[in-house]
């Protein structure tokens, strides 16, 4: 499952992407359309300002908006950004792998061939699907 920060993440740039070209969105307008707590989403928004996705404004007009365009923003790049990795066990993890402790042969493993597939099957999906394709 993906996390809490993972799911307010998308559900913030979707609201962005919706507003795409009409200038910033106040960070309270975000979290309370979204229902997502301030606080919380203050760093979220941070965190996604530093990948080169959002841009920011001060002051009375000022707020959060897409510096991409949605149909550059990947779904799989927030979850990893925020997830740190889409492989459901370390053997197969391509930033976090780790070697099996159980498996006496990792090349031939049934199981990792299996956790493989639906890692590459996943991931696949998630970089295929952008923002533009969350709006309504």
């Amino acid at each position: 499952m993906i996390s809490k920060k993972t799911q307010y993440a998308m559900l913030a740039l979707t609201k962005l992407a919706k507003e795409y070209g009409k200038g910033p969105i106040p960070i309270s307008e975000i979290a309370t359309s979204e229902r997502i707590p301030q606080r919380f989403l203050e760093n979220i928004l941070l965190e996604i300002k530093k990948m080169g996705i959002l841009g920011s404004r001060l002051g009375k007009a000022g707020g959060y908006y897409l510096i991409k365009k949605p149909e550059e923003v990947s779904l799989g790049d927030i979850v990893r950004q925020f997830e740190g990795t889409i492989a459901m066990i370390y053997c197969i993890s391509e930033k976090a792998y780790q070697p099996c402790e159980f498996c006496k042969d990792e090349k031939n493993c049934k199981i990792r061939k299996v956790f493989k597939e639906v890692r590459d099957n996943t991931l696949s999906i998630l970089q295929r699907s952008t923002l533009d394709q969350l709006i309504d």
